[in-house]
């Protein structure tokens, strides 16, 4: 038997050294003698890979003492302005300013100046003498820009390399404090508002639009219900008058942060001081500010539009004409310990598309999916959304359907919200819970989303949580929170926008009756001729 072996071995290691076999003439350059060169070639071929090598120097690991090596600096400058950094080793670094500044500050002034603002900036400035020049700048260092205004901040942005630093933030104060904003600037922009505009109206999806439909009526007529885009007839209206007007009260280093991550503080710090301290801005600051501290007032309703929305999308596979309902209720600010159990309630409402492929992550076992979107297939959409600001919040629930079921698709909702205040499965709960940090960490791989939640968080609370923080308020999360801040916020007046065709709603009053009601059902209605 042992010669028998010895034979096969033997004709094996001959086909091998031939080149023969399955591998061919491979198995020469990577077979069995090259692996016992490189493997038995070491200086200590007995040595087990768990055990230490001899004569090598003893490694020195980093300890682990329980403080976070990686929290956020915050210095504030003598003039107001907060300085914030987080430390993210790497080539490129993202830096920018956050100002408390946005649509719901435009009360006292023609309404959409921020919506220019987001448009003009970035143009020319008493160093640049066009967008053209800054690009250019920016390239040089691999750079690139961004600024984008919400309801209650506006933020200008430079991802670019470290080393580029001191000219980035130089750009970046040029470009908050010292804009040109040219007459040609300014009509570019008003051409450039006009089509965003037409294209809100125009597109086939018509959440952006809802949104502002139903801040508008939740907040009638005052902060985070006024537009966030300008309206087309205040576009004529807004000039360099006007805008170094808003200016002068909030572009005030005292409302500002510049946020960097990627940097080291101390490197922030002092081109701060180089660039933002002391430095008069072109509207030159005056001491009469007249800032509008005014505090959101919920005061709920409804905004109607009705529409064709038979032609929205034409094509060889139209989207078939569709009624979209938004119904919100307020919640809390971002400030109050409430707002975490709203973030996990959110997440467990979840929603989305008809047309989702589903999949890990995708929302398939939250309450919209499982008692709405599966159950009743004329349905195309019903998705959760959670807008929270300083000083007040709005949780609400988009649904699309056939204007002819309506009716049906407005119970089908209030009803979903009654649910809200009743049990909470602990299965449901703790995924709602795994799902919200699992978003919540994976957004902050990405070096855009720490600046931005650096700077936001610093401009609202002179600090900021870091993420195991927030991960361990999220676990500690009990149903009965939910249950509780579900049963608060039913008490609340309802906020509805709705839009297309609205033959079929249900009057204002009879969805603020359904939601009173115990089990979310619309009141009856009783017809002499159908």
């Amino acid at each position: 038997m042992a010669a028998a072996m010895v034979a096969v071995t033997g004709a094996a290691g001959a086909a091998v050294l031939c080149g023969r076999g399955v591998w061919g003439r491979s198995r020469l350059r990577f077979g069995l003698t090259a692996y016992r060169r490189f493997s038995s070639g070491s200086a200590y071929p007995n040595i087990p890979l768990s055990s230490p090598l001899p004569g090598v120097p003893k490694p020195v690991f980093a300890t682990v003492d329980g403080q976070e090596k990686f929290e956020t600096k915050v210095t504030t400058l003598e003039n107001g302005l907060r300085v914030a950094s987080q430390n993210k080793f790497g080539q490129f670094c993202t830096v920018g300013i956050l100002i408390n500044s946005g649509s719901r500050h435009e009360a006292k002034y023609v309404g959409g100046i921020a919506h220019f603002l987001e448009k003009l900036a970035f143009s020319s400035t008493a160093r640049f003498g066009s967008k053209d020049e800054i690009l250019l700048t920016l390239e040089k260092h691999g750079g690139i820009c961004d600024c984008q205004t919400s309801r209650d901040t506006t933020m200008y942005a430079v991802s670019a390399d470290t080393k580029g630093l001191d000219t980035v933030v130089g750009l970046l104060a040029d470009v908050v404090l010292q804009p040109r904003l040219s007459d040609e600037e300014i009509d570019m922009t008003r051409m450039a508002v006009q089509f965003e505009l037409e294209d809100l109206n125009m597109r086939p999806d018509p959440e952006p639009l809802l949104t502002e439909m139903i801040h508008e009526a939740a907040y009638r007529e005052n902060t985070v219900g006024l537009h966030r885009f300008c309206p087309a007839e205040n576009i004529p209206k807004i000039d360099q008058k006007v805008l170094h007007s808003y200016l002068r009260n909030y572009y005030t280093p005292d409302r500002m942060v510049l946020a960097g991550v990627g940097i080291e503080h101390e490197q922030l710090v002092e081109c701060a001081r180089k660039y933002l301290l002391g430095i008069e801005p072109v509207w030159s600051s005056g001491q009469n500010k007249d800032v509008d501290k005014s505090i959101a007032q919920y005061t709920g309703g409804i905004i109607k539009i009705e529409r064709d929305m038979s032609d929205v999308s034409l094509g060889p596979t139209p989207i078939p004409e569709l009624t979209h309902i938004m119904i919100g209720l307020e919640s809390c600010s971002f400030l109050e310990e409430d707002f975490i159990p709203f973030a996990v309630l959110n997440m467990m409402m979840g929603g989305g598309g008809s047309f989702s492929a589903g999949g890990p992550g995708k929302g398939m076992f939250t309450r919209l999916y499982l008692n709405v979107l599966n159950r009743h297939h004329w349905m195309y959409n019903a998705t959760s959304y959670h807008h929270s600001y300083e000083d007040t919040g709005l949780l609400c629930i988009h649904a699309s359907a056939d204007p002819r079921q309506v009716r049906e698709m407005v119970e089908i909702i209030t009803r979903e919200f009654i649910l809200m205040g009743g049990a909470v499965g602990e299965v449901e709960l703790e995924r709602a819970k795994t799902q919200l940090m699992s978003m919540l960490m994976m957004n902050l791989e990405s070096r855009p989303v720490i600046f931005e939640d650096v700077g936001r968080q610093v401009l609202a609370t002179n600090s900021r949580k870091l993420p195991h923080e927030l991960c361990a308020l999220i676990r500690n999360v009990k149903s009965d929170d939910i249950k509780r801040v579900a049963t608060k916020m039913l008490r609340g007046k309802p906020a509805v926008a709705a839009l297309g065709d609205l033959t079929d709603l249900p009057t204002y009053e009879h969805i603020q009756a359904a939601l009173a009601s115990k089990d979310g059902r619309l009141p009856r209605m009783y017809r002499l001729f159908r």
